[in-house]
């Protein structure tokens, strides 16, 4: 009977009519990576059973660079953030801003290894898209439900909390907002705590970036914070890169922080930060597994690799760590 309660708090919720103002090239940003990972694991690069239920297979047949890059991308992202819940045994949060469609929480279920909680925050029409897919689809909402003990959840158009995980409609500069709704859905600042964000501070003006890391710095005892995002964007391959998103209406607010290496993580350690370390994703992807690379590259050619190392030598990973000392976050590397 609870389960049936539960299961009609999906399907009976409807979604709020609020105004919407949120920079419509940004949120395009949510709908071209989506389509990227849908495409990139409908060829093999790396399994995700759930991506298919939020994002369509685009008729498009993506680069091979682009492929690469995002699988490097996911790939390295989730080393950092698997030594965080194994050096926190998983008694920990994760804050992942500006999620997008992303299905981490249900492949960290059936890896067993799921933190105290899973938070999720975007753009209010890009979670009420979401929880559209979440409610609509049980492969999506019975591993939430399958995890929530009480009977019904709090869920309308731009949030959902259970016990296990949340998803928040809110604006990231909006800072005071953002930890509301948070504390609304129990986030527990005494946790050691891991927030992610990918192509996220690139879109925040650098003093919007800068509250942001300061915020997180100061907000959690111990925490780590994983970004993702452009770099060596000076030179003339990067001002490619800004024109073509200028094209689309989408502008790199916070370019100038993604100058190299050095000035992202200055950015870290001068907003609250301990440590900070960073690579480019060529690095990244030199360090890969051979057999992981051979397996990769062998599901299709790719014809100009001098492209693929371009592309990549302006993306960047960045990690920080603040307080953990006793968990030996500082260990924590890629």
């Amino acid at each position: 009977m609870a389960t049936r309660q539960r299961e009609s708090s999906f399907t009976s919720c409807s979604s709020t009519s609020s105004c919407d103002a949120d920079d419509e090239g940004v949120r395009g940003t949510c709908e071209d990576a989506s389509l990227c990972k849908r495409f990139a694991v409908s060829i093999g690069y790396w399994r995700d059973p759930y991506i298919q239920h939020f994002v369509r297979l685009s008729k498009e047949r993506k680069a091979p660079e682009i492929n690469r890059g995002y699988f490097a991308r996911v790939h390295g992202v989730s080393q950092l953030m698997k030594a965080f819940l194994r050096k926190t045994e998983c008694h920990c949060q994760i804050i992942n801003l500006g999620a997008g469609m992303d299905t981490t929480f249900w492949r960290l279920k059936d890896e067993d290894l799921l933190p105290s909680k899973y938070f999720e925050v975007d753009f209010p029409m890009i979670v009420t898209r979401k929880l559209h897919s979440i409610k609509c689809k049980p492969p999506l909402s019975s591993p939430i439900l399958e995890l929530h003990s009480e009977d019904t959840l709090q869920m309308d158009g731009h949030i959902l909390d259970s016990k296990r995980y949340a998803i928040i409609g809110a604006d990231l500069r909006d800072l005071s907002q953002l930890e509301e709704k948070l504390k609304k859905c129990n986030m527990n600042t005494q946790l050691p705590t891991l927030l992610i964000a990918e192509c996220v501070l690139v879109y925040m003006t650098p003093e919007q970036s800068a509250n942001l890391l300061k915020w997180a710095a100061n907000s959690f005892e111990v925490a780590m914070f994983i970004n993702y995002e452009q770099v060596n964007m000076g030179d003339r391959f990067g001002q490619i890169m800004i024109e073509n998103l200028r094209r689309r209406q989408c502008d790199l607010a916070g370019v100038e922080t993604c100058k190299s290496l050095e000035s992202q993580k200055e950015r870290l350690l001068s907003n609250g930060w301990e440590t900070a370390s960073a690579v480019d994703m060529m690095e990244l992807y030199s360090r890969l597994p051979r057999a992981e690379v051979s397996r990769i590259e062998s599901l299709e050619f790719l014809d100009e690799m001098e492209l693929l190392e371009q592309l990549m030598q302006h993306y960047c990973l960045c990690w920080a760590t603040k307080g953990g000392n006793e968990l030996g976050l500082k260990e924590i590397t890629y």
